[in-house]
């Protein structure tokens, strides 16, 4: 073994255990990979930052920018009214849902797709008496099967498309996905749909009546020559900090004021609407000559978020307050449950760090993680992908803070009504794209390049938007991992590594290689990024049928297809993560359905790669 070899491999396996850490973005580890390379010597520092140029970089963020104008429009509500059934039973509802996320996914953002299909799931499993994870799981599923139908189904398409091309075989048409990934994604579909959602745990639902805070809120009135009297809000709030209450709301002179600023101070006769826990919160007040008033506290465990929205509006005041730019009429006060999305604006931060309340004017009323309550204090809990938030505040505000953060509503969002010419126009833009990679008349990174140019001329993507649209921690994840996959090749590790597989482990079987391949990049997706793991695999899977003398394609084929088959953890595919507040799931709920639905993967892929690309 050489040195480049050995610093290669220690690089790589560095970057693995910091991938399977999670201390770190994916995209930073990546670019802390890249840059050990180049200072160890095994990536040209002129040459370090070619992979954001590569086709398939490019591709990715295209494709990103043509399903935002997919959002846009409309164009995938209308889809969903058109398939999905308003009456049918729970085995057609789960399939046709299923099918719709795996349709999609097949041609735009499966994460999008994903986000866009939740609002429905949760209804759906309403309607068909299911837990909304029994719904959502199988959702999520079937989304992460449709991505492997076609090259820009999912990014691993396009990062195996691109080494195949870098071998001197060129690139995969579009559709050369289709023939084992269909198969595989309707098999996968049609268990899940019959019997496979079966295996959901049903946990318990994490939305507004789920949350189980165990707080009520209540209304306390600042009594003359209280100590309270001249305190800003947030010095309040620190001196009955051990109380955990969090002020909701203020009204002054019949103004209801929702999520004051935390540096208007107190006035005698001011009404504070505080959350707490009555007990803890009675002693706290006492020092401040503060008095519960009863008539002012109700169980939000027992409210029902209908029953809390019109308990606002009943005791509504039409007045604005002119000192507060949050102040609403609270006839636009409502409840959110937001699921945080992976790579939302939002993750890694507070309410705090946020400031919810002076930019936005919302309350961040409680957190669900995995189903439970998390223990710290909520206006320094550090939010993360997949938690599920219940949030209170003017609708309209609301809804520009899920437009900035990124977040999806659950439950509380119906489909938009599709602007019917823009819909047809989007979906023009990316039907043409296509079809212009599929005739093979342009690369797709530059027909997809002319599918953004005419969304933003179109105006189905504002030009505002167009960088907005881009998960850049993906983008950046590729760009920085394709240098480190090529320095495997040129330093002979890749094909060390693919000898050690075929004389180790399939004793020389070209058969019994490919199902190596297939299980290990399985493995590897299921605990770090998709991307990150076709990257990794691609080189050693070419260097595995060099070794063999055997097609390349087939090896190939194998790792789009495990790349995509991310079931056994939430941390393997970002969709898996999006439903782990909403679906009220752990770490360990996923294998119980993901187990049985590789193995069918394996199953039904091993015999398809050798007909479609025979060895």
């Amino acid at each position: 073994m050489t040195t480049p070899q050995i610093l290669i491999l220690a690089i790589l396996t560095a970057t693995m255990a910091l991938f399977l850490w999670a201390r770190f973005r994916h995209d930073i580890v990546a670019l802390m990979a890249l840059m050990a390379c180049v200072l160890a010597g095994l990536v040209p520092a002129a040459e370090a930052f070619a992979g954001f140029g590569h086709p398939a970089v490019i591709t990715v963020a295209c494709v990103l920018i043509l399903s935002q104008g997919l959002q846009n429009t409309g164009a995938v509500d209308w889809l969903a009214r058109s398939v999905l059934p308003a009456e049918a039973g729970r085995l057609t509802s789960m399939a046709a849902l299923m099918g719709l996320g795996a349709l999609l996914s097949g041609f735009m953002n499966n994460v999008g797709a994903m986000a866009l299909l939740m609002p429905v799931a949760v209804q759906l499993s309403d309607r068909l008496e299911l837990t909304p994870g029994q719904v959502l799981m199988p959702l999520a599923f079937g989304t992460i099967l449709g991505g492997m139908t076609t090259l820009i189904g999912t990014p691993p398409n396009l990062i195996v498309s691109g080494f195949r091309a870098e071998a001197g075989l060129g690139h995969f048409a579009m559709f050369d996905f289709a023939p084992v990934g269909v198969a595989v994604a309707l098999t996968g579909i049609a268990f899940v749909a019959l019997v496979g959602w079966y295996l959901v745990p049903a946990r318990k639902a994490s939305g507004a009546e789920g949350f189980e805070t165990g707080a009520y809120v209540t209304e306390v009135r600042v009594p003359e020559k209280s100590k309270a009297i001249g305190l800003t809000l947030r010095r309040f709030e620190a001196e009955i900090e051990d109380s955990e209450a969090q002020i909701v709301g203020l009204v002054r002179n019949e103004v209801r004021m929702t999520a004051p600023h935390g540096g208007r101070r107190i006035r005698e006769g001011d009404i504070l609407v505080l959350e707490a826990d009555v007990e803890t919160l009675a002693k706290a007040l006492s020092a401040f000559g503060i008095k519960l008033e009863e008539q002012g506290a109700s169980s939000e465990a027992e409210e029902s978020p209908d029953a809390k929205a019109a308990k606002d509006e009943t005791s509504a005041s039409k007045a604005e307050d002119p000192e507060n730019e949050h102040s609403k009429r609270d006839e636009d006060i409502v409840l959110r449950e937001l699921a945080v999305l992976p790579g939302s604006s939002i993750v890694g931060r507070s309410a705090s760090d946020l400031r919810l309340r002076t930019r936005y004017g919302l309350n961040l009323l409680a957190v669900s993680r995995e189903g439970r309550l998390p223990k710290a204090r909520l206006r320094t809990l550090k939010l993360k992908s997949g938690d599920l938030l219940l949030m209170q505040g003017p609708a309209e505000v609301m809804a520009d803070f899920i437009n900035d953060t990124g977040c999806v509503p659950l439950g509380e969002r119906e489909l938009r009504i599709p602007d019917t010419r823009m819909a047809m126009v989007a979906g023009a833009i990316m039907l043409g794209s296509v079809g212009i990679v599929t005739a093979g008349l342009l690369p797709a990174a530059a027909a997809f390049t002319l599918g953004v140019i005419a969304s933003m001329l179109l105006r189905t993507v504002p030009p505002r938007q167009i960088y907005t649209a881009i998960d850049w921690p993906v983008i950046v994840l590729l760009a920085a991992l394709i240098p480190v996959a090529g320095a495997m090749q040129a330093t002979g590790a890749a094909d060390m590594l693919a000898r050690f597989l075929v004389e180790t482990i399939a004793q020389g079987n070209a058969i019994a290689a490919l199902a190596v391949v297939l299980v290990v990049t399985m493995f590897l997706s299921d605990v770090m990024n998709n991307a990150a793991t076709a990257a990794v695999l691609c080189p050693i899977a070419i260097g595995i049928a060099a070794a063999l003398g055997v097609n390349p394609d087939s090896f190939l084929m194998a790792v789009a297809i495990g790349a995509s088959c991310a079931f056994l953890t939430p941390i393997g595919h970002q969709n898996n993560t999006l439903i782990l507040g909403p679906g009220g799931f752990g770490f360990g709920d996923y294998w119980k359905l993901g187990l049985p639905l590789e193995v069918i993967v394996v199953a039904v892929s091993i015999p398809l790669l050798l007909i479609v690309w025979p060895l």
